[in-house]
């Protein structure tokens, strides 16, 4: 199995599904209410784990049953979890999401031990990283751990994916040590200034992006599907047509699905359409990595796609 390393954030999601999500100020009644896995990192690791990659997982939880849960959850999907510290000083991180019946959602996040996920955390994993083909990094975690994973990845010749969620201005050095940049469309538009409503515009932020010295990005559009932009390309790939259930999860299982597309030697085009497929599984399926589809689901619909 090819080698991907995830340094990110691990939660415990505290869903509510409702009818519609509640505006400020507002209370709505008759939610269904569970619980579930998740966190960015977490959802990228088991996603990629699931699509068939050989994972390892750096990032931190509390010394409490929610990260004795997601421990042994990681180690259920055959994730390596010999980089994974338990924080005696914070709890897990939890997010607490609404979900509407359309499948939109809204989010926040108490951090916890994310916060805690340092530059020495990382550096322990260094022989991890320099080893690994694919690094997976998201921003739900200190800018500065995201940096020196970056910076070891980079100076070992391994491919950096940078999902650049939750959206924050990033410099141009880190960029620079970027293979892949996976933004969706309001996070494009956080690093741009460019509002990202159709595939002229996705051009024009990706563009942008790709001059600020990023090697490839792929800009994520939901149902519209998704934008490739490199050196040598320029195209639009079109989302799969499902019924969209929570879409909770989405980014992270297509980012998870594309690191292992490309740690296998796809190209960037086919590494996006097999991604593609994931995601479309994912967001027929409530929770996070609860929605994160198997390598066999995942290969089912990405060769009827093709015929």
């Amino acid at each position: 199995m090819s080698k991907i390393v995830v340094v990110g954030s691990s939660n415990t999601d505290l869903i509510i599904k409702l009818d519609r999500i509640p505006r400020p100020c507002e209370t709505v009644l008759g939610g269904e209410f569970r619980t579930a896995a998740g966190g960015k990192g977490a959802n990228q690791a088991v996603a990629a784990a699931r699509a068939g990659g050989g994972v390892t997982f750096v990032a931190r939880v509390g010394c409490d049953s929610m990260g004795e849960q997601a421990i042994a959850g990681f180690v259920l999907d055959g994730i390596n979890v010999d980089y994974l510290v338990r924080d005696k000083t914070r709890p897990s991180g939890v997010a607490l999401i609404f979900v509407a019946q359309d499948g939109e959602n809204s989010i926040a996040v108490a951090s916890g031990a994310n916060e805690g996920l340092s530059p020495t955390d990382v550096k322990r994993a260094g022989k991890g990283i320099r080893g690994a083909r694919v690094l997976v990094l998201q921003l739900e975690t200190p800018l500065n751990t995201v940096r020196m994973a970056a910076e070891l990845a980079a100076r070992a010749g391994v491919k950096v994916l940078l999902n650049p969620a939750p959206a924050r201005k990033l410099p141009d050095k880190l960029l620079k040590q970027v293979d892949v940049l996976t933004p969706n469309a309001g996070e494009a538009e956080m690093l741009t200034g460019i509002k990202v409503r159709d595939r002229n515009a996705a051009a024009t932020a990706a563009r942008a992006l790709l001059a600020r010295g990023v090697e490839n990005v792929i800009i994520t559009m939901g149902s519209r599907g998704a934008f490739v932009a490199g050196r040598e390309v320029r195209q639009m790939i079109p989302a799969y047509k499902v019924k969209a259930v929570d879409t909770t999860a989405g980014g992270d299982v297509f980012n998870g699905a594309l690191a292992v597309a490309l740690a296998e030697g796809r190209s960037l085009l086919e590494a996006a359409r097999f991604a593609t497929a994931a995601a479309a599984i994912s967001v027929t399926r409530l929770g996070a990595q609860t929605s994160a589809p198997t390598r066999l689901e995942i290969n089912k619909l990405f060769a009827s796609s093709s015929k």
